[in-house]
C-alpha cells in the first residue's frame, strides 16, 4: 500500500497492528476465533468462517445464524467471489404484497424474510478454499453460545434500543430478552438454542439447516404465522461463485460483488472522481470532501434506479453503469461550488458486520454479513437461536421497476465486501459495514489511503460524513467546525444533531505492507464498534 503518512492526526485509542497472519472482526471474541483457527493450522479462509460463526453470537445485534453473506478473497493466485444472499419465497408475487400489505414490503416480522443464505456461504468458502474441518471452525462459536460471554459495551447499546421496535415479533423476547429485558454491559448472555443449532450445522455441514431439522422448525414457524418461507425454499438455496466487478483508481483496482448488491455505487462514485482534478485538494479540505459528496450522490441515483438481481437488469447492466464513457458525463454533473441534487441517468445500454483475514501464505479475505437493519426482522425461531434478516425489505413493489419482488428473486442488498490490487496483485481486504453507508465508506476511506497515503488506522478514525436524501449530509461531531462551514456555504444542508446513534459505518482493514510476505500486513478495526485487530 503507498502509506506515505504513517502518523494519526485524528483523534483515536488505537494504533495500526503488524503481524503475518491476522484477523479483523467488529468483536474482539470473533476475531480471537478466527485467530485460534490459525494457531490450529487453519488459514485465512478457515478464519474467516470462524470468525463469522462467532459473531452470530457475540453481536447478535447485527447478525445471525438467519443472515446472508457475501466474500471476495485470494486464494495466493487470484481473486474470487461469492454471493450467498437468499431469494425471495415462491409464495412472494407482488399481489401477494398488494392483499396483505397494501402494496409494500414490510420492514419488520415475516413477511420481510428471504431464505438466510449465511450458512451456506460458510460451508461453501471451507469445502473450496479451507484446510480445517469444518466441524472444528464452529467450535469457538457453540462454546460462546453454550458457555455464555458478557456482553459488549456497543452491542449492549444497541440491544437496548432495538428492544421497543423488536419485542413483540414472534420470538424475539424469549431468545434476546432472557432478563426480561436486553443484557446490560458485561453480563453473561447464554444461547444454548443457537449452540445446539451450530452443533447441527457443525455435523451435518449444514445440510440440517437446509434440508434437514432446522429447516424443518423454520418452515413450520413460517406456517404458524401465515408465512411463505417453505422448506423447499430453504433447500434451494445455493451459495454462488461470481466473478467480481472492478473499476481503476488512483493506480489501483477496486473489486466488489456484482449486483444484486450495492458495490457498485462504490464503484462508480470513484470512477467519477477519476475524472476530476481532486487529487491535488487536500483531504480534510471542504473542496475534496464535496466532490466526494456530489460524487457519491450521483452513484446512488444510478444504484437505487437500475440495480437489482443480475438476472433481472434487463435495461441497464452493471457494466452500462461502469463504462469510462457514461462515468465521464456523469462527472460533469458536479458543480465544484454548488450541491446539487440529482436524479438517476440513462446509461448506453450495453445491521452487518464485516471482517477480513489474511494469513503469510498470501491468502486474503473480505467477508461481510448481516441481518439488515440491526436484528434484522425480529423473528427468532424458537428452540433453535436462528434469527431472521430482514432482507426482503430491499425489493420494491414499483411495477417495471428492475427491483421489483418477484418469486425466487433475490433483493437489492446494502452490504458489500472490498479488495484492492495493485497490477494483478493483492493489496488489501476491507469494509466498511452499515447500511447505505457502507459504498460511502468505501469512498472515503479509499480516498484516505491510495490518495493521500493514510495509513488505515487513521483512514478508519477520520471523520465521516453519510449522505441521506437530495441536498442533506450528516456529519460526524468530529468534524472540524470551519469544514462544516465551507460545506454549508457549498448548500449541503445539515443541523447540529445530538443523536449520539447515527451510524457512520465500522470499517475493518488488512493491507500488505509490501510485496514480500515476510513483511506481512498492517491492520486496523475501527473504534465506532467493539472490534479489534489481532495476529501473530
Amino acid at each position: 500500500m503507498p502509506t506515505t503518512h504513517w502518523h494519526n492526526p485524528y483523534p483515536t485509542i488505537r494504533a495500526p497492528l503488524m503481524a503475518r497472519n491476522v484477523v479483523a472482526t467488529s468483536h474482539p471474541l470473533a476475531a480471537q476465533a478466527g485467530l485460534r483457527m490459525m494457531l490450529k493450522g487453519g488459514n485465512a479462509i478457515d478464519a474467516a468462517i470462524a470468525a463469522a460463526a462467532a459473531l452470530t453470537v457475540v453481536e447478535p445485534v447485527s447478525n445471525g445464524l438467519g443472515s446472508d453473506n457475501f466474500a471476495i478473497l485470494w486464494d495466493g493466485q487470484q481473486l474470487h467471489g461469492l454471493n450467498s444472499s437468499g431469494a425471495a419465497p415462491a409464495g412472494w408475487t407482488p399481489d401477494y404484497f398488494a392483499r396483505k400489505h397494501g402494496n409494500t414490503v414490510p420492514l419488520r416480522g415475516w413477511d420481510s424474510v428471504t431464505t438466510p443464505g449465511a450458512i451456506a456461504g460458510w460451508v461453501a468458502l471451507s469445502e473450496r478454499f479451507g484446510q480445517l474441518p469444518f466441524a472444528d471452525l464452529l467450535e469457538p462459536a457453540i462454546e460462546l453460545a453454550e458457555r455464555g460471554h458478557g456482553v459488549g459495551c456497543i452491542v449492549a447499546d444497541k440491544w437496548a434500543r432495538a428492544v421497543p421496535q423488536l419485542k413483540n415479533q414472534p420470538g424475539f423476547a424469549q431468545a434476546f430478552l432472557p432478563f426480561g429485558r436486553a443484557p446490560t454491559p458485561g453480563e453473561r448472555f447464554v444461547f444454548k438454542e443457537a449452540g445446539r443449532t451450530l452443533r447441527l450445522i457443525a455435523a451435518t455441514r449444514g445440510e440440517a439447516f437446509y434440508r434437514g431439522e432446522v429447516a424443518e422448525q423454520i418452515a413450520a414457524f413460517a406456517a404458524a404465522h401465515g408465512a411463505q418461507l417453505t422448506v423447499a425454499d430453504l433447500a434451494a438455496h445455493r451459495a454462488e461463485w461470481v466473478t467480481p466487478i472492478e473499476k481503476a483508481f488512483a493506480g489501483h483496482t477496486i473489486h466488489q460483488i456484482p449486483p444484486n448488491g450495492q458495490g457498485i455505487a462504490a464503484l462508480m462514485a470513484l470512477g467519477m472522481l477519476e475524472q476530476l482534478d481532486f487529487a491535488r485538494l487536500p483531504v480534510d479540505g471542504a473542496a475534496s470532501q464535496h466532490l466526494q459528496i456530489e460524487a457519491m450522490k450521483l452513484a446512488f441515483a444510478d444504484t437505487y434506479r437500475w440495480v437489482a438481481d443480475a438476472r433481472h437488469m434487463t435495461e441497464v447492466t452493471a457494466a452500462d453503469l461502469l463504462s469510462d464513457a457514461y462515468l465521464r458525463e456523469r462527472a460533469k454533473l458536479i458543480d465544484p461550488r454548488r450541491a446539487t441534487a440529482f436524479s438517476a441517468g440513462q446509461p448506453p445500454r450495453g445491521g452487518t458486520v464485516y471482517l477480513t483475514t489474511a494469513d503469510e501464505q498470501g491468502r486474503m479475505v473480505s467477508l461481510i454479513q448481516s441481518n439488515y437493519l440491526g436484528f434484522g426482522s425480529g423473528v427468532v425461531v424458537p428452540g433453535t437461536g436462528v434469527s431472521l434478516q430482514n432482507r426482503g425489505h430491499g425489493f420494491t413493489t414499483e411495477a417495471g421497476h428492475p427491483n421489483q419482488v418477484a418469486p425466487g428473486k433475490k433483493p437489492f442488498h446494502t452490504i458489500i465486501p472490498g479488495f484492492v490490487t495493485r497490477d494483478g496483485k493483492p493489496m488489501m481486504g476491507f469494509g466498511v459495514m452499515g447500511g447505505n453507508m457502507q459504498p460511502q465508506g468505501h469512498v472515503q476511506t479509499l480516498v484516505r489511503m491510495l490518495v493521500h497515503g493514510q495509513q488505515p488506522q487513521a483512514a478508519c478514525d477520520a471523520p465521516r460524513w453519510k449522505w441521506s436524501q437530495g441536498l442533506d449530509v450528516d456529519f460526524e461531531s468530529t468534524m472540524a467546525p470551519a469544514l462544516l462551514n465551507d460545506l454549508k456555504a457549498l448548500g449541503h444542508r445539515f443541523e447540529p444533531s445530538t443523536d449520539t446513534y447515527l451510524d457512520f459505518g465500522s470499517g475493518q482493514f488488512i493491507a500488505r505492507l509490501s510485496g514480500d510476505l515476510e513483511d506481512g500486513y498492517v491492520a486496523a478495526s475501527d473504534a465506532r464498534r467493539d472490534g479489534q485487530a489481532v495476529g501473530f
